[in-house]
């Protein structure tokens, strides 16, 4: 178990650290920038890398969602459940304390003011949207997320390109869902960077608990009911 959660929280460390830091240092870099789609493929990487990396050893969630909806699904037991989210918070809060250690080192940086790559509705969503675009978004594409992940680790798909296609998904959810909330579809994550935001990220912070949780049970639940194999869906 202690291997498990080492996985979890340094496969996690890398996703925020990695993720988070393209949205924190590179996204808006004058003139040579990597934008939008330069931070969804970062996202996507991370998972896809450290899924080759680690998830021989803890099955590669590094996001709360993923282990809830996996336990929904029946792949994971229950006394996994809450060790894998402790691990994986731990690991965001880290990677996002040393994003800001080397954040400081820059003139005039504010984790308030910048958002520090935070999630948020309203007037704290890239494009403006609003508390139920937040929602819909939030769930829906936490659903489609872990119906892919169930159907990728599936034993009826080809082996060894699991993390190929769950990489390339949270690129895709990354593409879609930046403008609305700068994505989420990852308590740990999110929780990570409000920390340090530390006003409205903090107030909006449920939101990205709440739906990607609830997303995350509910594509656990489809596949499991209706898509799994007979043996897999009684496991």
């Amino acid at each position: 178990m202690f291997k498990k959660l080492s996985a979890e929280f340094i496969g996690t460390f890398v996703l925020v650290f990695g993720g988070c830091g393209s949205a924190i240092f590179a996204a808006g870099f004058p003139g040579v920038g990597i934008g939008f789609a330069g931070v969804a493929l970062a996202f996507g990487l991370t998972v896809l890398t450290m899924a080759f990396a680690v998830g021989h050893i803890s099955g590669g969630h590094f996001n709360p969602a993923v282990t809830l909806g996996l336990f929904a699904g029946g792949r994971i037991p229950a006394r996994e459940v809450v060790p894998y989210i402790i691990s994986q918070v731990l690991g965001g809060v880290v990677a996002a304390c040393v994003l800001y250690l080397i954040a400081r080192g820059h003139a005039g940086f504010d984790a308030t003011a910048s958002g520090f790559a935070s999630n948020g509705y309203g007037s704290h969503s890239p494009g403006g949207y609003s508390l139920s675009a937040a929602l819909i978004s939030e769930g829906v594409l936490t659903a489609i997320f872990l119906i892919i992940i169930h159907g990728a680790t599936d034993k009826r798909a080809p082996a060894g390109f699991a993390p190929i296609a769950i990489g390339l998904a949270l690129t895709l959810i990354h593409l879609i869902s930046i403008p609305i909330t700068n994505t989420s579809v990852n308590p740990a994550r999110s929780t990570a960077v409000a920390l340090f935001q530390g006003t409205w990220a903090l107030q909006q912070l449920w939101v990205f608990w709440l739906m990607p949780l609830v997303g995350g049970v509910l594509g656990g639940l489809f596949y499991r009911f209706a898509l799994a194999s007979k043996c897999q869906a009684e496991s």
